[in-house]
């Protein structure tokens, strides 16, 4: 904790930007922190009925700091990010594990430390991985970074913002578990690649908010053209089988299943978005959220659309 709070402090410029930015557009990230009970609406729940678009830190805050860290998600808070999406997979020893590729190679020091290349996640324990340096390779300024736990992600995030979960790897029940005896049903978003894995997620917890990522990279075995991957109301059908209530997909989308997915009760996130251009061509569309690696870069752009 005291790393992240050095590297906070030495970018004093990004919580003003980030505050003003909410302060100029009147666009409040939702305040987690009252407690919720009875029929009351969790936090998760109040930012799905927003009627203005999401802002959502994916990795955390990426284009600052190593992502999928405490630094990286402290930053996107700090920024105001709506929602602050990570990663996870499970160790060999079931360890929820927060990291974006399958391999160690590329986010921690695992080639050197083992002198081996491709070592997967669920290869290692725990104590294994604990052990590795997360951040150096992102700027010598994070050494001594480690993989976060799930659960640590969790209890930073939670307490000033709301969490996007990513699952990369492992069954549904997990999950809903480590959600259910936290009591963060509801309070968290969860998403996933794997449309069979939300299904089953769905038919144990139908209560839990969850989001479709797409677009799948193949169907029935073939692999899906460009073209195919345009989200369609056909799309959006297949994606509320998985009961699902947002549809998560990349910058190609349309106006018209855009307005589709409205209909049929769906928001529509697009992602990985961090030119204001392309922002603007996709809010243009209705779109209710963009995740981005830059999230003081979309906020201002939101301010700038607010002007006369």
């Amino acid at each position: 904790m005291e790393q992240m709070q050095n590297v906070i402090m030495s970018r004093p410029l990004l919580a003003i930007i980030g505050l003003s930015l909410l302060a100029s557009v009147g666009m409040p990230a939702a305040d987690v922190r009252s407690v919720e009970n009875g029929s009351e609406p969790r936090a998760a729940e109040r930012l799905l009925a927003e009627r203005r678009p999401l802002v959502i830190g994916h990795r955390g805050y990426p284009a600052l700091a190593p992502e999928n860290t405490l630094p990286s998600f402290q930053l996107a808070l700090t920024a105001g990010a709506d929602l602050v999406e990570l990663d996870y997979h499970h160790a060999r020893d079931g360890t929820l594990v927060v990291i974006h590729d399958h391999e160690l190679d590329r986010t921690t020091s695992a080639v050197e430390r083992w002198q081996a290349k491709k070592i997967r996640v669920d290869g290692r324990t725990w104590e294994e991985l604990r052990a590795l340096d997360a951040g150096q390779w992102f700027s010598p300024q994070f050494t001594g970074t480690r993989l976060p736990l799930l659960t640590e992600a969790l209890d930073l995030i939670q307490q000033q913002g709301v969490t996007l979960i990513e699952r990369k790897a492992g069954d549904a029940a997990t999950c809903h578990r480590l959600l259910r005896e936290r009591d963060l049903i509801n309070r968290v978003i969860v998403q996933s690649f794997d449309w069979a894995y939300l299904k089953d997620f769905n038919r144990q917890e139908p209560r839990q908010i969850l989001g479709a990522l797409g677009p799948p990279g193949s169907r029935n075995g073939q692999k899906l053209t460009d073209e195919e991957k345009t989200l369609t109301p056909k799309w959006v059908d297949e994606v509320l089988k998985t009961g699902s209530r947002a549809v998560v997909w990349n910058n190609q989308t349309t106006r018209d299943a855009v307005d589709y997915a409205h209909a049929r009760g769906l928001k529509v996130w697009v992602y990985t978005i961090n030119e204001p251009d392309l922002a603007n061509a996709l809010l243009d569309q209705g779109i209710d959220g963009i995740i981005t690696d830059n999230t003081s870069l979309i906020w201002r752009t939101l301010a700038l659309r607010r002007r006369p």
